[in-house]
Order: C-alpha cells, then structure tokens, then sequence
C-alpha cells in the first residue's frame, strides 16, 4: 500500500471517529436540555413526608423574591396537605447575619406555618451541600419522600440529587418569581441547568458557576 494512500485512509477514519464523535455529543446534550425542560413542566401533588425548599438569597433575614417564590409555593402545598413538613436550606454568605435556611423559617412563621413542622436546615452553598444536609436530618426523623421546591429549571438537577442521597423525591416548582417571568430567562436557565446536570453526572460535584441558581 502506497503511503498516499494509507494516509488518505487513516483521514477518512479520524474524520468518522471526530464526526461520530460530534454526533454523540449533540444527542447527549440536546436529550439532557429537554429532560429539564420536561421535568420542569411537572408539577407533582402526591403526598410527601416533606417539602424541601432549595435556599436562595435572602437579605438581613428577608428572604429575596425567587426565595419567597420558592416557600410562598412550599406553605400552600402544605396548607394543602401535600406534605407534612417544610425544609428550609441554605446556609450563609460571608457577613449574613443569617442563614437561608433561618430566613426562609421565620418567613413561613409569619405566615402561619407551626414551627415544630418547619425543619431548618442551615448548611450548604450549593445545591448538592443542602440536598446532603438536608437528607440526613430526614434519615434522623425517617423520612423518606420529599417533593423539591424551586425553580422550574432547576428541578431535574435537584431531584437528581436528592435521590442520590437516598430520598424518593419527585418536583412541584414556583410558577412564578423573577427566574420563570421571561421566555430569555428560561433559556438562560436551561442552559446552565444542563451543564450543571451533566457535570454532575460526570463528578458527582456541584457545577461551580452552574450551581449559581440557589445561591
């Protein structure tokens, strides 16, 4: 075989591997990004033992507008008797002088919620630290389901989570919030959601500046 003619051969293959290659990707990808905005579209009311509220920003104890979103959404499914309790996570930026967590208890006090059926649960910086932490305190009560409260795009990587952590979990998220109001908003999230969800996948570790949408 002349070398010309070997190396012609040896293209034509690297070029099928690369394109092959490429084609994968693009499934892998384009699948991923409509898992999540399929589960985001579900809207799950089966009884749960919990409601666990994904944390966000909160302000000197005043929890943000996507937080309040999030446990305005939480405190009707339990007014409702879908769940039982009420998780509320996320732990403290530098200088807070409180946790999500706390800000998200006292907010549903207020509003009428018993405060020996709200679990605070003030840890985590990142979606996979809360869903950790959150879990342990349910194996601590025996507590087994859980529906997940957040943003629409963020309930696939969050529901992942938690059943990685051993919790039988399904989604109810917030309709409504700065994070669901624009048809650009829900791009932008659908899109980081499903980079965030692949590398968790791949490292079993929150996504860095993927994980952004629950801080």
């Amino acid at each position: 075989m002349r070398p010309t003619t070997f190396l012609s051969r040896l293209r034509r293959v690297v070029q099928r591997v690369v394109l092959g290659g490429i084609a994968v990707a693009v499934l892998v990808v384009g699948g991923t990004a409509f898992r999540v905005w399929q589960v985001a579209r579900e809207d799950d009311r089966t009884h749960a033992d919990m409601a666990i509220v994904l944390g966000a920003a909160q302000y000197n104890g005043v929890p943000s507008d996507v937080l309040a979103a999030r446990l305005e959404h939480a405190r009707r499914l339990f007014a409702q008797g879908v769940v039982g309790y009420i998780a509320t996570t996320g732990g403290r930026q530098p200088g807070d002088n409180y946790t999500e967590g706390q800000a998200g208890r006292i907010w549903l006090e207020e509003r009428g919620v018993p405060a020996d059926r709200i679990i605070e649960v003030g840890e985590g910086s990142d979606t996979l630290g809360s869903i950790r932490a959150v879990a342990a305190k349910a194996r601590e009560k025996s507590l087994e389901t859980a529906v997940i409260v957040s943003d629409p795009w963020h309930s696939l990587r969050a529901r992942t989570m938690a059943e990685d952590e051993g919790l039988d979990a399904w989604t109810s998220p917030t309709r409504s919030g700065p994070n669901v109001q624009t048809r650009a908003t829900q791009l932008f999230y659908i899109r980081r959601e499903t980079g965030g969800l692949l590398y968790y996948h791949l490292m079993k570790a929150p996504a860095g500046a993927f994980d952004g949408i629950v801080l």
